[in-house]
């Protein structure tokens, strides 16, 4: 049942998908005009029809929708697994359902207009439709379904260009505004025909051959019930044998032609895909570890973006591999989701004052290296290493305060001394340090330089609480010494280093600073200096604190 390349398959897709929004967009328009008057109604859709009544207008329309369909089946049968994101489903359940709410429709205006050359215009349909709930029921539920279709199908499409957020609003009310204006001029104008036109029975008691227009009515809907039911049933054939995907953890059986995306989600088996499983991205890529030398090779989209990344010979996307033999792999990417624990709450934290040790951590030229990725791998990557900030900070105790663009504030010391706070937040810099390394190996073969960060750190007095309003409302601090904190965080980027430590919070953590080198720095905003470290690597710091410990136990003589 595969009718073309995978691209050609996608283009035409699209094509004919932005035919039927088009009609949909120019049709719905006219039904808006209802809001003016029928006869504005009737005026308009003289002009529609010079373009969508034509000959190459029918053609392309009728072509459009059947190629569409067609479309829409061969993917339903190529899907292989029916377990999917909510709004795949709901786009392919829209689309599936659009044609038979529109038959009855098509055929009484379509149809009939091509048989007798009368019957579809305004002062016709709207009495008929408008006289029988039903049918302006299903008539309205019809005008929704398509355009939903068509909205998720557009959104499918554009949610990953970079221009797609500036336009969103734009782009959300348009797609709001069109069907609620159509069905507003569709009600409008059936009620203005009330009792001023011949009823809706007399039309259809004088409407040409319903006999003949009922045949091709229930000849078109038993259609369409066999194309789908043919499909399912098609699905359901196992004629192409078995293979085994090996996961790092378990073994799975298939149906030859599934991807390896759709057989993780048949098994159950969470795989991150963040643009549906359409190769746009890159999240669900995986290394195939044995058996690669017997798989179908890469299709141009799939190369495309294997290219883009300089992924390895033995990486392939799970959305594109169908595999025809046996093989095993290893996700790359997990499919676990970046979260921040519940903080304090406003009865524990708000409106008082405490010593805390302060953490700004920040990605350094993270605004080339967006440029240089994928939409969708940017954000993937950006998440990964706030996961690797958030689990440092909280594994040593910490709370994540805040994510600043592609840096992060972190607070120490909300429930304990001083003394704790600033040792945690010490071990937390080479938590850090030691994560954005193991990212830096993942993604070597992406990344034209390796990832790097820049922290500072300070302690002393601040005021915590709920500041804010309504939902943006949030635990945070303020006061001088997240001020510095800031400060020094700059300073390391100047010096090159990974972090930049006050003094204070050295001593604090009971660490002696009198055999390093250390610098008093001026911080705007604040009189006097602020004695500072410079760490050229905060794997260092845990070292440091390790010697400091060994000191401390040691007995005095």
């Amino acid at each position: 049942m595969k009718v073309a390349s995978s691209r050609t398959r996608k283009r035409l897709h699209l094509l004919t998908g932005a035919c039927l929004g088009l009609f949909l967009l120019t049709h719905f328009s006219n039904h808006a005009l209802g809001l003016v008057s029928v006869e504005v109604m009737e005026d308009m859709r003289r002009i529609f029809n010079v373009i969508w009544r034509s000959w190459p207008g029918t053609a392309l329309l009728y072509g459009s929708l059947l190629v569409h369909f067609v479309l829409a089946l061969e993917s339903l049968y190529r899907r292989q697994t029916l377990r999917m994101p909510i709004r795949e489903a709901l786009k392919i359940l829209f689309g599936l359902s659009f044609p038979f709410l529109i038959v009855g429709h098509v055929v009484s205006t379509r149809v009939e207009w091509m048989l007798t050359g009368s019957g579809d215009g305004y002062y016709e349909v709207l009495p008929i439709l408008w006289s029988s709930p039903s049918s302006a029921v299903r008539q309205s539920l019809a005008l929704v379904l398509a355009w939903s279709h068509g909205c998720l199908g557009a959104w499918f499409w554009m949610r990953g260009r970079s221009w797609y957020p500036r336009y969103f609003l734009i782009f959300y009310s348009f797609a709001v505004l069109v069907p609620l204006l159509a069905l507003l001029g569709f009600a409008v104008a059936a009620r203005s025909l009330e009792g001023g036109m011949p009823s809706a029975a007399w039309f259809m008691a004088n409407r040409s051959s319903p006999q003949l227009l009922s045949e091709i009515r229930t000849s078109l809907t038993a259609g369409l019930l066999a194309m789908i039911g043919g499909t399912l049933i098609l699905r359901a054939i196992p004629v192409r044998g078995k293979i085994r995907i090996t996961y790092p953890d378990r073994v799975i059986s298939v149906t030859k032609g599934f991807s390896v995306l759709e057989a993780s989600r048949a098994a159950g088996i969470p795989h991150l895909s963040i643009c549906g499983g359409r190769g746009r991205c890159s999240t669900c890529r995986v290394r195939v570890t044995e058996g690669l030398e017997r798989q179908p090779s890469a299709n141009e989209a799939e190369r495309a973006t294997l290219t883009r990344i300089r992924a390895p010979d033995n990486v392939r996307l799970a959305c594109q591999l169908r595999p025809n033999h046996s093989l095993s792999i290893s996700p790359i990417l997990g499919a676990d989701n970046v979260g921040v624990k519940v903080q304090p709450t406003e009865q524990e934290a708000a409106g008082r004052e405490r010593r805390i040790a302060v953490l700004f951590c920040d990605l350094r030229d993270f605004t080339l290296l967006a440029q240089q990725q994928l939409p969708f791998d940017t954000v993937f990557l950006l998440n990964r290493y706030f996961e690797t900030i958030g689990e440092a900070v909280e594994g040593s105790g910490g709370v994540i305060d805040k994510f600043i663009g592609d840096g992060a504030l972190a607070i120490f010391g909300l429930n304990n001394s001083i003394e704790d706070a600033c040792a945690q937040a010490l071990a937390a810099t080479a938590r850090i340090a030691k994560g954005v390394d193991v990212l830096n190996r993942n993604f070597m073969s992406e990344l034209d330089k390796p990832l790097r960060i820049a922290m500072g750190m300070h302690a002393g007095p601040a005021i915590i609480g709920q500041i804010g309003y309504g939902k943006a409302s949030a635990l945070t601090a303020v006061g001088d010494t997240i001020n510095a904190a800031s400060r020094l965080e700059g300073f390391a980027k100047e010096y090159d280093a990974q972090l930049a430590v006050s003094a204070d919070v050295v001593r604090y953590a009971g660490l002696a600073v009198d055999d390093r080198e250390s610098y008093n720095i001026s911080i705007r905003g604040r009189t006097g200096t602020l004695e500072t470290l410079i760490v050229q690597n905060a794997v260092e710091v845990e070292a440091m604190m390790e010697t400091g410990n060994r000191q401390s136990e040691t007995p005095a003589k």
